[in-house]
């Protein structure tokens, strides 16, 4: 049985329940500081600008200034769990071929992007379709109500990544329901054809809900996903140091411990068996 927060317990999580306020509107006390520091070094190079502009036969009209403040100190880029699960999967995706592909709530400026390069890709959704997009057909529907026939063994490649966590949180509109995660679980099985193959990613750890974000499961609670009518073909780790570790032996004694993982994220490709005697 889960343990319920008590009511002092609650209230002593208002000092984190206002910073979760603060950060939800954008605002990060951590960035501030970095910003008050940036706007010196914005202002020595303003000035540093228009003074060698009125000598340069280059220097273009002067329009509405749009100081950025952060991004000297940053990297080139992110290269974090969501890049590297997008990129594998979708290479997996690529060198299967698969004659239909159907995505379920994943990122559609990350990994549905990248698969819409190669190949045609549908895409399943709670949420309103963005826009027109090329070689994206989108579907806005709530997979924790009854499967429409024509969704049932549609497809012989289906995608669900960093998504299944989240049903039945609320987080994205969905209606609270503790069991949304296996509500969810049981119609991506239903979708795919004998034979064809179910991506999902999922984050991975000691077994917890961090409501209303996400839950994490344990390594042996997602293989235990598939057993019986299907087979894990592909077993893929992101660790908490974002590592990316592939192949990883998932019947291994790693998986008691999530492979080291507190918040890490586990890929499986698994095929759903043709005839299951």
């Amino acid at each position: 049985m889960s343990r319920e927060p008590s009511i002092t317990a609650f209230a002593r999580q208002s000092v984190a329940a206002l910073r979760a306020i603060v950060r939800n509107a954008g605002i990060h006390p951590q960035h501030l500081a970095a910003a008050l520091r940036g706007w010196r070094q914005y202002a020595g190079d303003r000035a540093a600008y228009l003074a060698a502009a009125k000598t340069s036969g280059d220097a273009l009209p002067w329009g509405p200034e749009l100081p950025m403040l952060l991004e000297k100190s940053e990297a080139a880029g992110s290269v974090g769990p969501y890049f590297l699960q997008d990129q594998r999967v979708a290479r997996w995706i690529f060198e299967s071929n698969p004659a239909r592909h159907v995505d379920v709530g994943s990122r559609i400026d990350g990994f549905v992007g990248s698969v819409s390069v190669f190949r045609e890709i549908e895409v399943i959704d709670i949420r309103p379709r963005p826009r027109e997009i090329s070689n994206v057909q989108f579907h806005q529907l709530d997979l924790m109500n009854e499967l429409p026939a024509e969704w049932v063994a549609c497809t012989d490649s289906l995608s669900c990544l960093h998504t299944i966590e989240h049903f039945g949180l609320g987080r994205y509109g969905d209606p609270i329901d503790p069991s949304g995660h296996m509500k969810g679980l049981s119609q991506l099985k239903r979708m795919v054809k004998p034979g064809g193959t179910l991506y999902l990613s999922t984050p991975m750890g000691p077994e917890r809900v961090e409501f209303n974000a996400h839950r994490v499961f344990a390594a042996d609670t997602i293989t235990s996903w598939f057993t019986g009518a299907w087979n894990i073909e592909r077993f893929a780790i992101i660790d908490d140091d974002g590592t990316l570790r592939e192949p990883t032996d998932w019947l291994s004694a790693e998986s008691k411990n999530h492979f080291g993982c507190s918040l890490g994220v586990a890929i499986v490709a698994a095929r759903r068996i043709v005839n299951v005697e």
